[in-house]
């Protein structure tokens, strides 16, 4: 079969990349090198748009949240992976989480069955030197073909950490010590009975011994290349956190504000009082036989690992179906190397998509993707691409990719607010609500012109 666009990577970009294009009705070829003998250091399966380090999409807000408003933006651009991620939700509060390998299976099915989309399991090497490509291979780029992407920006690869946080098995959990709440009871329609988190409180001196066994536990050492490698803040090692003060992790991760323990009442806190910590489990498969530690990324040893997290409350016999792992991440200095159609200068028939740019996120590296198929798209059809206004999430996010950051302090990012244009004339009190209706009115108006334009 001959293709119109060769994309490279069947991760979650290179999978929405390609899901746009062939919708559009332009043939794809999509290499993934996993299946074929090669894999990367964090992946588990050959499986296209594999989760790694979490089960969650985070908020699924589209009022308040500027992830959530993205959720909300992919949504109305028929996004494979929003599609995808309702066919495996599972409950996490107002947060969108799922099962990974229904998603992933969801995903490559729906591909596999398009017939402008040919899967080749291949390991690519060096950029293309003609026709048009998208390289979406993400934060673990194989050596040889970073190294020609190296060659041809010019630029030396920027670099942080990523952690993955361990999974417990959810029959191991001794729930006479835990119990089941959402922080501030939060629910919503795919919410569990009870509350969407399992919760295991400490007490102040089970928190400062645990805390000490985070700064005292073996870590993972560093190799000589990678000693001056930035963490990047929203997936910090956990013992990194703790490093920064015996209190880090009570006003993060561990947090126990809205959580009422039921096994610490008094008269005036009859539904329990709030523990001085807790440590967070999120379900992690439909089954809810799995249960992922929330924000507990590590480069702490395995052996580490299972002697320190036994001694959390209600975690005494876990059993962990994967410990926390630690593993390098590069990606582009996109405002330097990368027009604003995501296309790298001097070899304008290649684009970037997703982690590999400088986003941070599932969710941003999906609409990366996402955007990058629906730019190829045009392009092959002759017509000019106008890019989403900065005041949607998918404008702001790709203003922030190509140009609005400073290319000398470039790191990845999330998307937030603080990447939209300013509302100066509105009370903070309902800012974020500001925020999200005048994006939907402009992603709306944007669609509609974007549609009207004959493909």
């Amino acid at each position: 079969m001959t293709h119109d666009i060769h994309i490279i990577g069947g991760g979650l970009a290179g999978s929405e990349a390609a899901w746009q294009l062939a919708r559009r009705g332009f043939t794809v070829r999509l290499s993934e090198m996993r299946g074929s003998g090669e894999m990367t250091p964090a992946h588990q399966t050959d499986g296209l748009a594999e989760l790694v380090c979490s089960n969650s999409f985070r908020s699924d807000d589209d009022t308040k949240n500027a992830v959530g408003l993205l959720h909300h933006e992919m949504r109305r651009l028929d996004s494979i992976v929003m599609r995808a991620g309702e066919v495996a939700r599972v409950p996490a509060g107002s947060a969108m989480a799922v099962d990974r390998d229904v998603f992933s299976a969801e995903v490559q099915r729906t591909l596999e069955e398009h017939p402008n989309v040919t899967v080749v399991r291949e390991r690519v090497d060096a950029l293309p030197t003609d026709g048009p490509a998208i390289v979406a291979t993400g934060p673990l780029t194989a050596q040889a073909l970073a190294e020609s992407i190296v060659g041809a920006t010019g630029q030396d690869r920027l670099a942080f950490f990523d952690a993955i946080a361990p999974i417990v098995h959810r029959d191991s959990i001794d729930m006479s010590k835990c119990w089941i709440q959402s922080r501030w009871n939060k629910r919503t329609e795919a919410s569990n009975e009870d509350g969407d988190y399992i919760n295991c409180p400490m007490t102040r001196e089970q928190y400062l011994a645990f805390h000490q066994g985070l700064i005292d536990g073996e870590k993972t050492e560093f190799k000589e290349w990678e000693a001056e490698t930035p963490y990047f803040d929203g997936c910090m090692p956990i013992e990194v956190m703790a490093a920064r003060g015996v209190e880090t992790l009570r006003y993060g991760p561990m947090k126990g504000v809205g959580l009422d323990n039921p096994y610490d009442t008094t008269d005036e806190h009859p539904q329990g009082r709030w523990p001085y910590a807790v440590v967070q489990l999120r379900q992690d498969n439909k089954l809810g036989t799995l249960w992922n530690m929330v924000g507990f990324q590590t480069k702490l040893k395995y052996g580490a690992q299972v002697e320190l997290f036994r001694t959390i409350p209600g975690l005494e016999n876990a059993e962990f179906a994967r410990l926390g792992g630690l593993h390098r991440n590069t990606f582009l200095n996109s405002p330097l190397v990368l027009d604003r159609q995501l296309r790298l200068r001097g070899s304008e028939h290649i684009r970037f998509a997703g982690q590999i740019t400088g986003c941070e996120g599932y969710v941003e590296s999906s609409a990366v993707g996402l955007m990058a198929g629906l730019m190829a798209a045009a392009e092959l059809s002759g017509r000019d691409w106008a890019a989403p206004p900065r005041t949607t999430a998918f404008g702001a996010l790709l203003a922030h990719i190509t140009g609005d950051a400073q290319a000398d302090t470039f790191q990845p990012m999330n998307v937030n607010f603080g990447l939209f244009p300013p509302l100066h004339d509105v009370s903070k009190k309902v800012r974020k609500e500001a925020y999200t209706t005048r994006a939907k009115s402009d992603f709306g108006e944007w669609l509609t012109g974007m549609e009207a334009v004959p493909a």
